[in-house]
């Protein structure tokens, strides 16, 4: 199997193929060079000043655009490791308090999120496309409220659900404006890491290679 051929039109995280795939692509030079392109990438983005919006609470920052590419190029085994490393890396950059490994099991299983939704899609029409980004930041939403507010109850004073209903508020507000972010960036950014080799050609019915904005 080449490694530019689907194990079905579909894919499936559920397939062996998939998870066979997944070991092949981190194993690849190109892909750990990628992986680390993107840690610098997040890295850089932090130094971008977030966006307020009419709720004092909620932001619009810009680190989860470098790790959902990540994860659609580098596939769910390279996520796990690559959100490990980012965390540690941004930590030791910037350190703010004892180090919590909790951080960093959200950035690898946000990470990793991403990767089962965008790696090695090749049905990039623009209603699956956007599909797909949707449910991939639902899902990570999801475990932002799930996960952030355990370690925020672990690391201070007030209760879960205290935080759980102030990160429910936040990521609702933002699901629609982040899933807009990454669908546009990964509209821009599909034919290039396509030319570059770096994810598989497109599919359609017609038998032709779509770009992400054909229907």
């Amino acid at each position: 199997m080449s490694e530019n051929t689907l194990y079905d039109p579909c894919p499936s995280p559920f397939t062996a193929a998939y998870w066979r795939l997944a070991v092949q692509d981190f194993k690849k030079v190109r892909t750990l060079a990628f992986a680390a392109l993107m840690i610098a990438a997040c890295t850089g983005l932090t130094l971008i000043p977030s966006i307020p919006t009419t709720d004092p609470n909620v932001r619009v920052t810009w680190g989860f655009l470098a790790r959902a590419v990540c994860g659609m190029v580098g596939g769910p085994v390279t996520a796990l490791v690559f959100g490990a490393a980012e965390d540690t890396i941004n930590y030791m950059i910037a350190p703010s308090g004892p180090y919590f490994p909790g951080y960093a099991i959200t950035t690898m299983v946000g990470t990793f999120l991403y990767a089962l939704f965008l790696y090695r899609m090749r049905d990039t029409r623009p209603h699956k496309l956007l599909l797909r980004v949707f449910l991939a930041k639902l899902s990570t939403n999801i475990l932002n409220v799930v996960l952030g507010s355990l370690w925020s109850a672990i690391l201070y004073s007030k209760g879960y659900y205290y935080y759980m209903v102030k990160s429910f508020w936040k990521n609702l507000v933002m699901l629609p404006v982040q899933t807009a972010m990454l669908y546009f960036l990964l509209i821009a950014l599909i034919p290039i890491l396509r030319r570059m080799g770096l994810i598989p050609k497109g599919e359609s019915r017609t038998g032709k290679d779509p770009e992400p904005w054909e229907g």
